[in-house]
């Protein structure tokens, strides 16, 4: 699966995907933007008259009309600019909305690899930041562009009506403006692109920091945080700095440009109004115009920043969504209906890095009911091949079947309907008990809660709690002990009800008295059910079907409790060190 590879979003793309499926309202922004520009055109016009005519005739009448118009025009000005905002700003926010939504759908779609490898501030970055710069291709900024490029040629067609020297002289230093500022646009968008990144970086991190508080505080951390995480926001201001100094030198370019453009129209005004050529008020009303050309065109440059850095925020939108997902529909076309559960490995192998295989030409078969188990030192392999009966793993060689239909071509939703896991350390949701232990099946009865309850033994607990299974119960469940969580997990796969289960150290969290109460909720869960449990305590697994001792990936011995105990190889070694300890 390619997940470096590099995007750039071109106008083009943004253009056909963001704004052409909402030209409509694209449009009437557009025509609320000319009306508004053209309406504050109005205010130059009405000063040349103002002064050439109203003031030196006293004509109160002129006067009083001039004032109507000028007020008519403030009002529609202000009216436009409201709607304006209720169209687009709103809509661009709705997109921003819609657009998190497909890049969380998106990254929950991808295979679990790509989380192992990738921090989950990270993606938080990537869900609520990245997407937040469209907004200003579809609110007010893009028709702001357009409305600014159309209110500065209207403004230079009057500016050339009234002198066409004078509008010569001023094209000059713009036109040198316009250049630096698209070379600024293109070196800062890079710039934009990192700054997503070190972001990502840093709030990866402090979630990080925040999750692991207590190891902080329990080996007296928290000033190597503060250095780490200090370190990583002067980065991300080192980076702030580099778009600013870019930003600070297009400001000082306009001010110093714009600047000598005005000095010389002072000049050359000045002149013109003394030698008869021009009156005061064409002098007047070209000093209005050519603010009216000037103020959009520096209000463009910000405009091109917040365009340079939605783009930016983009092209790393887009390198999420070109990534394969684990549900690959053109691949895995089979739908399973019900399942018996009979699952087989034919010379599977499987490496997380390429030609470093950490399972090898493994082969067995778990028929429908029977419990497996997978015992091994750490690291021999034991998490993977339950990985890879989970479909959380694809091999890169062999076959996996479920009843007899290769399971690398099983669409991963109808199979997973029919799995559950207890994992080691396995997560709980932040809420109550009972959404917890619901969370397979909302929809599930009171009668089946009360069951999944009793069955895993969550009820010795939460009968003392005055909340019940209303109790809340923090973030990944803190406020509860380790057994107690376990057996909450637990409930919640009695309550799926599924064919196939995987048990990964399912009661090492246990103490004794709780782990004697879920070995026998746990031999109620696994009866007609397929099973696969990981297990360090080899007391909690003598009653599987089949034991299968991994050793640096591969299988080393298989057989019953009995079967392996007689033979005093690898598993009795492990089977009596225990039995001592």
């Amino acid at each position: 699966m390619s997940t470096q590879k590099k995007n750039k979003v071109t106008i083009g793309q943004a253009f056909r995907e963001f704004i052409w499926p909402r030209r409509r309202l694209v449009l009437l922004g557009l025509a609320l933007i000319v009306i508004s520009r053209l309406a504050g055109l109005v205010l130059p016009g009405a000063s040349k008259y103002l002064v050439d005519n109203v003031i030196v005739n006293a004509d109160m009448q002129m006067l009083r009309l001039l004032l109507m118009i000028v007020g008519g025009a403030i009002l529609i000005q202000a009216l436009t600019s409201y709607w304006l905002t209720q169209l687009l700003s709103v809509e661009a926010q709705y997109l921003i909305s819609k657009l998190r939504a497909k890049v969380q759908q998106k990254i929950l779609s991808l295979p679990i690899s790509y989380f192992d490898n990738t921090k989950s501030g990270v993606l938080v970055s990537r869900i609520m930041t990245d997407v937040e710069g469209v907004r200003n291709l579809v609110g007010t900024g893009l028709v702001q562009l357009v409305g600014g490029s159309l209110t500065s040629v209207v403004s230079l067609i009057l500016l050339i009506r009234i002198s066409p020297m004078m509008t010569l002289y001023v094209l000059v230093p713009v036109s040198i403006f316009a250049y630096i500022a698209l070379r600024a646009f293109g070196y800062i968008r890079p710039i934009f692109r990192e700054r997503g990144v070190i972001n990502a970086q840093v709030t990866g991190r402090l979630v990080e920091t925040l999750n692991g508080v207590r190891v902080i505080k329990g080996f007296n951390a928290e000033k190597q945080e503060n250095k780490t995480f200090e370190k990583g926001v002067d980065t991300l201001f080192q980076n702030i700095k580099k778009s600013l100094t870019a930003t600070a030198l297009m400001t000082s370019s306009a001010t110093f440009l714009l600047g000598m453009a005005t000095t010389g129209i002072m000049g050359i005004g000045g002149y013109q109004i003394i030698q008869g050529n021009m009156t005061f008020g064409d002098f007047l009303s070209f000093t209005l115009y050519l603010g009216f050309m000037i103020a959009p065109i520096v209000q463009m440059s910000n405009i091109g920043s917040q365009l340079t850095e939605a783009f930016a925020g983009l092209d790393r939108t887009e390198e999420i969504m070109n990534m394969e997902p684990e549900d690959d529909k053109s691949v895995r076309t089979i739908e399973l209906e019900d399942i018996e559960g009979d699952i087989k490995f034919e010379d599977v192998s499987f490496s997380y890095i390429e030609d470093k295989e950490v399972v090898h030409n493994i082969s067995f078969d778990a028929p429908k009911g029977s419990v497996t188990a997978l015992v091994g030192s750490s690291g021999s392999g034991k998490s993977t091949i339950a990985g890879l009966a989970a479909t959380f793993l694809t091999p890169d060689s062999g076959l996996i079947t479920i009843d007899g239909t290769d399971l690398s071509k099983v669409s991963l939703d109808s199979f997973r309907r029919n799995l559950g896991v207890v994992l080691q350390d396995d997560f709980l949701f932040e809420g109550t008990i009972r959404e917890n232990i619901l969370f397979p099946r909302p929809d599930a009865s009171a009668a089946d809660l009360q069951s999944a309850v009793e069955a895993a033994y969550v009820n010795e607990f939460t009968d003392r709690f005055d909340e019940g299974l209303d109790t809340l119960i923090g973030e990944r469940g803190v406020k509860l002990s380790g057994g107690q969580r376990q057996r909450i997990a637990i409930a919640r796969a009695i309550l799926a009800n599924p064919k196939i289960i995987i048990l990964d150290e399912a009661t090492s969290n246990l103490d004794t008295e709780s782990e004697s109460l879920i070995q026998k909720s746990l031999n109620e869960l696994m009866q007609g059910r397929t099973t696969f449990v990981i297990a360090h305590r080899l007391s909690t697994i003598r009653q599987a079907t089949q034991i299968l001792v991994i050793e640096n990936g591969r299988i080393v011995e298989r057989g019953n409790h009995e079967e392996l105990i007689a033979k005093e190889g690898r598993y009795f070694e492990l089977y009596t060190y225990q039995a001592r300890i």
